[in-house]
């Protein structure tokens, strides 16, 4: 087997333990990022399988058409960034490990980080005081405050564990199911949509992006929330309706966000209105970017590269392909 990884930035994957399981396997780590389809191809021809990296690279029908060789993607979590009908129509095996095991402390810890530095104005602080101008503000305390999760997922109830914590309150929304689960858990429900936008300090959304959720945080959402209020995404950008949050930060309704995800990723040019608004304090995509996590990932990917070369393959989104 010819195994390609895709889009290992800073070379990390081979340092880790999982990386062990791929013995014997030619595998070959790239290091860059390709997102032109046909650098893509060529890069691609000569492997039988390819480990994605989430979705740093999509791989369209344009590209999949055009690997004969290709017979495995490997991957872990959602895949909306994979033409699963290509992958069928083509041979190709579609490997994706969607239990729900332990929930993504990073994406959990990080979101907290991006809340605790937008209340706290810690990167303008530093900038301002870098430049020699000592302090450029007052910041907001958490306690007593009041934090709305949309999302019932592993990630959004142990973003809840910090914020009680930090002596905040939790108000939740999301799905008509999510809210059930959440009321049979005894957690505090908003008593509708608007309030659940109008009622928190900071609302931070936990939702897995699929075509039912895409859109789901609307201009009239946030029409709901305070001029001092804080919205934070570290979940996926599709899951907002498309400029509807620079338009309500110009607007000043939220008053501020803090974002780990864009709509498109890697941003690699300057002056993007979005991540340069006065308003924005933003990373790039590094919530799930810690040693720990890519162990996590990583170890069930390799599992399904392994078990797909003893012919007993796991995980797959569409196995009818083993049987064409």
């Amino acid at each position: 087997m010819k195994l390609a990884i895709l889009d290992d930035w800073f070379n990390t994957l081979h340092r880790l333990p999982c990386f062990a399981k791929l013995e014997g396997i030619d595998v070959t780590v790239f290091t860059d990022h390709t997102p032109d389809p046909d650098q893509l191809v060529k890069r691609l021809l000569p492997f039988d399988a390819v480990v994605l990296f989430r979705e740093r690279t999509a791989m369209p029908a344009q590209v999949l058409d055009r690997l004969p060789n290709l017979k495995l993607i490997s991957q872990r979590s959602v895949y909306p960034h994979v033409d699963v009908h290509s992958c069928t129509e083509n041979g190709i095996l579609l490997c994706s490990n969607m239990h729900k095991g332990t929930p993504s402390f990073a994406a959990a810890e990080h979101t907290w980080a991006l809340i605790l530095a937008a209340m706290r104005q810690i990167p303008q602080q530093m900038a301002n005081l870098q430049a020699g101008r000592w302090q450029m503000g007052v910041g907001k305390t958490l306690q007593g405050r009041t934090l709305g999760l949309y999302g019932y997922g592993r990630i959004a109830q142990a973003v809840e564990k910090y914020a009680q914590s930090f002596g905040m309150q939790v108000l939740w929304w999301g799905s008509k199911e999510g809210r059930a689960r959440a009321a049979a858990d005894g957690k505090k429900i908003a008593p509708s949509r608007a309030d659940f936008f109008a009622i928190p300090d900071v609302v931070s959304v936990h939702v897995r992006l699929k075509p039912e959720t895409r859109g789901i945080i609307t201009a009239d959402d946030f029409a709901q929330m305070g001029q001092d209020a804080l919205f934070v995404n570290t979940s996926r950008a599709g899951l907002i309706e498309p400029q509807a949050l620079l338009q309500a930060l110009n607007f000043g309704r939220p008053g501020q966000a803090a974002l780990d995800v864009f709509d498109v990723e890697p941003i690699t040019w300057q002056n993007d209105p979005l991540i340069n608004h006065p308003n924005v304090i933003c990373t790039p995509h590094i919530g799930f970017v810690t040693e720990d996590e890519f162990e996590l990932q990583f170890s069930d990917i390799f599992d399904q590269v392994v078990a797909f070369r003893e012919g007993k393959p796991i995980h797959m989104i569409n196995p009818e392909v083993l049987s064409s």
